[in-house]
């Protein structure tokens, strides 16, 4: 199989799909890999090194896009990639569908496989793909509200950590899953007072076995999450419904009577956020106030930390990448029904049925 390895153009991202080690692999199971040139740049890796491990450095995304029968990809297809996509062809990539009618609607009409990583699951219920990128994204959202929070950004002027005879920060992190239990890790670490607010008992109570003093479970409800964002310097959301689109949780009316100067992470942005007031932004222009709330809803935020991100994630899809290479997507959907549920698109059917059920559209079997 070819595979190709297009540079990616979401602003701010400097991610790339695999790592010189992973082209290694793939070659040695006799598969070709185009990457196009600069892709790794963003990650600290050059052409020389994909070069010494057996890639053909491509110029244009163009040609990368014609030769591949599998396109491997960090982010979504932006619309001026549309074209490029070919009938049949794997697209194996983050695609968080619910957030995007239209990019759903090109890829049926490209008529495309799509394999997204977010809804790859195991029978066990972890979500191998996503994990790594959530581990990256609750870490950094308490690293960007920490250096929002400081006054020269507008923030509150609170030191997360205090100081003795200072009372720390306030964080509050509504859900406790992946991204939450990394976000609250960082925080206490820090010295912060934590709240997690989670509908799970089950979850609560591992989270009360692992985690340090300063962290507390609170049962999620409208209620809860009105007094403790009230309260919160730092209020993190960390929701997540695979594949489908965000609940919206934190209304206007909570944002609006929060501390001037507090600090909103919507982690969840990429589903189309857990914020009533969030609105996608980037990196270079990554927060945006309202009712004096400073508002963080980058779509991409492990892409900032591009070289840790990178080698992160392909450790984690590497796997999954041979395995379709090697069995073609049918054969490796068959044997392996964590991929089966990572078919999002198949020959323009919609195959997942949170992103059908997110737009009212019929849901297919591939």
């Amino acid at each position: 199989m070819i595979i190709g390895v297009p540079k990616e153009i979401k602003p701010d991202e400097y991610r790339v799909a695999i790592t010189p080690s992973g082209v290694e692999q793939i070659r040695a199971h006799g598969h070709q890999v185009l990457v196009q040139r600069g892709a790794g740049e963003g990650s600290g890796l050059s052409d020389a090194e994909y070069r010494q491990q057996g890639a053909m450095i491509v110029a244009s995304p163009r040609e990368i896009y014609a030769r591949a029968d599998m396109i491997l990809k960090v982010k979504e297809p932006l619309p001026q990639e549309y074209s490029l996509l070919r009938e049949r062809q794997i697209l194996f990539t983050y695609l968080h569908l619910a957030a995007s009618r239209q990019l759903t609607l090109a890829l049926k009409r490209r008529k495309v496989r799509a394999v997204a990583y977010e809804t790859i699951r195991t029978d066990a219920g972890t979500h191998p793909l996503l994990t790594p990128m959530s581990e990256v994204a609750g870490r950094m959202s308490v690293q960007e509200g920490a250096k929002y929070l400081e006054r020269p950004m507008e923030g509150r002027g609170i030191l997360l950590g205090g100081v003795p005879g200072v009372h720390p920060g306030e964080v509050v992190i509504i859900g406790g899953g992946v991204v939450g239990t990394n976000a609250a890790k960082v925080a206490a670490g820090l010295g912060a007072l934590v709240t997690i607010l989670e509908v799970s008992d089950e979850r609560m109570r591992y989270l009360a076995d692992i985690m340090p003093a300063n962290v507390v479970m609170i049962k999620s409800s409208p209620m809860t999450i009105r007094q403790y964002a009230a309260r919160a310097d730092l209020l993190i959301g960390a929701v997540l419904i695979v594949g489908a689109r965000a609940p919206v949780l934190v209304s206007r009316d909570v944002v609006r009577a929060m501390r001037p100067g507090s600090v909103i992470v919507d982690v969840s942005i990429d589903q189309g956020g857990c914020v009533e007031t969030s609105h996608p932004t980037t990196h270079s222009r990554p927060t945006f106030k309202k009712y004096g709330v400073l508002h963080y809803c980058v779509t991409n935020m492990p892409g900032a930390v591009g070289r840790t991100s990178t080698f992160a994630l392909t450790n984690a899809t590497l796997p999954y990448v041979l395995e379709i290479a090697n069995k073609g997507l049918e054969g490796a959907a068959e044997d392996n029904v964590a991929i089966r549920r990572g078919i999002n698109l198949y020959a323009g059917k919609l195959t997942c049925k949170a992103v059908a059920d997110s737009f009212g559209m019929k849901c297919e079997s591939w």
